[in-house]
């Protein structure tokens, strides 16, 4: 491969040139190995990237059984964003899940949660949020449902049209404020995995919690996660995608770009703009405004970041 990198050290083909956000879901493109995001709603675009590449849309923290103020009917709009997913022009190869698919970890909650993201036929691949698994107990139930053909807590990766995909188990055995642990076991079978990959091949990685300190004092962010970035560090394309804070922030460093996606069930508050994260109570005429579609158009070497919303409720 062509190496096209600029004088700070960044690939010019790992940049993006642009980036647009989907609130209840991120839908993605892979061409050239490179992901793209794609908004939701652009026909155009979607309709291009079937010609030249792949889809795969990431859904997030989905809460199914949350019902407190912030959003008493979590259950519906999950079934408002996987009406959007339904109304897609190209279908996605496949989804990410990256995790909280439940709020309790009731098998009922499992059992809806299923049935819901289902009825899309579509392909999910989840990985655990620190609200599916809660204990031993649920951590089994959780791999039951989950981890077949999965590694040790349910990590494992799979290949694509000759993209790596590695998803990854960060909410057990959480440390100081909640922040995330990946582990030595679960560490030790990243280096094995990635291992054999030649340093051309485009990766993205995919857990609950952010893998890079957002707000340690809230628990966003992960304690190990420089050991596994830095087994990631020789390839020239990888791309992190995260839940877990429920709003969508990004962030390129060298080589990797990050990325968070929003709830399907509740927004938090910004890092640092509240005494604590939690379910964030808004007006209930805005409420659709903040889990709706999300769109944000980043150029590199450009500024400002142009910004713009769609509600859940607007006609696609």
């Amino acid at each position: 491969m062509t190496d096209n990198r600029d004088d700070d050290g960044i690939n010019r083909r790992h940049a993006l040139e642009c980036m647009i956000w989907a609130g209840t879901g991120v839908l993605w493109t892979v061409t050239g190995g490179v992901p793209k995001s794609l908004s939701l709603l652009d026909k155009a675009e979607a309709a291009e990237a079937a010609k030249s590449g792949f889809t795969f849309l990431q859904i997030s923290d989905s809460h199914v059984g949350f019902n407190k103020p912030a959003n008493p009917h979590a259950i519906d709009t999950l079934k408002e964003a996987v009406g959007r997913i339904d109304a897609l022009p190209a279908k996605p190869a496949f989804l990410l899940h990256t995790g909280d698919i439940t709020h309790s970890a009731k098998p009922a909650e499992f059992d809806d949660a299923n049935q819901i993201i289902g009825s899309t036929r579509i392909k999910t691949h989840y990985v655990p949020g620190e609200h599916d698994i809660t204990d031993e107990a649920t951590q089994k139930a959780y791999l039951e449902r989950y981890g077949q053909g999965t590694k040790g807590g349910g990590w494992y990766s799979f290949d694509h049209s000759g993209v790596h995909f590695i998803g990854l188990n960060n909410v057990v055995n959480l440390k100081k404020f909640g922040l995330g642990f990946l582990g030595p076991e679960q560490l030790e079978w990243l280096e094995d995995d990635l291992r054999p990959l030649k340093s051309s091949t485009p990766i993205v990685v995919f857990a609950h919690i952010p893998l890079w300190s957002v707000y340690p004092n809230w628990g966003w962010g992960t304690d190990d996660a420089a050991v596994a970035l830095g087994y990631l560090k020789r390839f020239g394309s990888v791309t992190v995608l995260n839940g877990h804070i429920h709003q969508l922030m990004q962030k390129v460093e060298g080589n990797v770009t990050f990325h968070t996606a929003r709830s399907t069930a509740f927004p938090q508050p910004a890092p640092g703009a509240a005494p604590s994260p939690g379910p964030m109570v808004v007006p209930v005429e805005k409420l659709r405004s903040m889990l709706g579609l999300t769109s944000v158009t980043f150029k590199r070497n450009s500024s400002p970041l142009a910004i713009n919303d769609t509600s859940l409720a607007e006609k696609t």
